[in-house]
């Protein structure tokens, strides 16, 4: 027995109504979703901690989500593991004829091209339209989805071919922030941020910086400087509340000069 056909196996244990786990046997496809997510962060999050062992052990309970979904599917008799497996296998050879094929395509542009044919065909045998935007999955966190809108509207030429439009973009949406601000009308502020937000993962594109990453770098930078800033003040005996921004503000530099 491989190691795949054990996982799979263990899996079906736990579901089975004679024996099995109740919490297991009490999940369908939906429930599971919040956990697969999780999953997912977790492997990000440990491939930039860098530990390999992490990695191999996150990677361990993502694909236990995976063999999950293949156990519900077999279930209800549409699918298992192995089409799951098959579905994978054609759908890459099939997206890469100048691998698997008689197809000789050296040139990047020529690759791309290909690819978005193939893409585009697929959309259509899916039922899903000829929009380049039709499979662009609602659940992806909103920067990586934004990201993902506009380079599937860049391949076709909608896009800005230098950063001072990108910059003034950005610029303009600050400007009308401000005057939403200004007017106090909450819808209109939401709608606003959303378009200055939107402006910024297109820059992150632009730069080649995926926003996402990016913004958990922050988040993790802040944090760990925050918790910094709560040590000086215990560490003087000091209350955190009342110490006041400028106090606050101070510390802030402070930790930073000692980074």
């Amino acid at each position: 027995m491989t190691e795949i056909d054990r996982l799979i196996a263990i899996m079906s244990r736990l579901r089975n109504p004679d024996g099995g786990c109740p919490w297991d046997l009490a999940q369908d496809f939906a429930s599971i979703v919040p956990h697969t997510l999780e999953e997912a962060y977790e492997v990000a999050d440990a491939i930039a901690g860098g530990d390999r062992q992490q990695i191999r052990d996150e990677l361990g309970d993502l694909l236990f989500q995976v063999v999950f979904y293949a156990q519900l599917g077999k279930e209800e008799g549409a699918f298992d593991f192995d089409a799951v497996a098959k579905a994978i296998s054609d759908k890459l050879v099939r997206r890469h004829p100048h691998v698997f094929g008689e197809l000789n395509e050296a040139d990047g542009e020529r690759l791309k091209a290909n690819w978005e044919a193939i893409k585009a065909e697929e959309r259509q045998d899916k039922g899903l339209g000829d929009s380049v935007l039709s499979d662009v999955p609602l659940a992806l966190p909103a920067l990586s989805r934004s990201v993902k809108l506009q380079k599937r509207a860049a391949r076709v030429g909608f896009e800005w071919d230098e950063l001072a439009p990108v910059f003034a973009k950005i610029q303009e949406e600050i400007a009308e922030v401000q005057v939403e601000v200004a007017a106090q009308d909450q819808a209109k502020l939401e709608e606003e941020m959303g378009d200055l937000l939107f402006a910024v993962s297109n820059l992150a594109r632009h730069l080649k910086v995926d926003p996402e990453a990016a913004l958990r770098l922050a988040n993790q930078k802040f944090e760990r400087r925050f918790r910094a800033i709560e040590q000086r003040v215990a560490a003087a005996g000091e209350d955190l509340a009342s110490q006041g921004l400028d106090k606050l503000e101070a510390h802030w530099q402070a930790v930073k000069a000692d980074e």
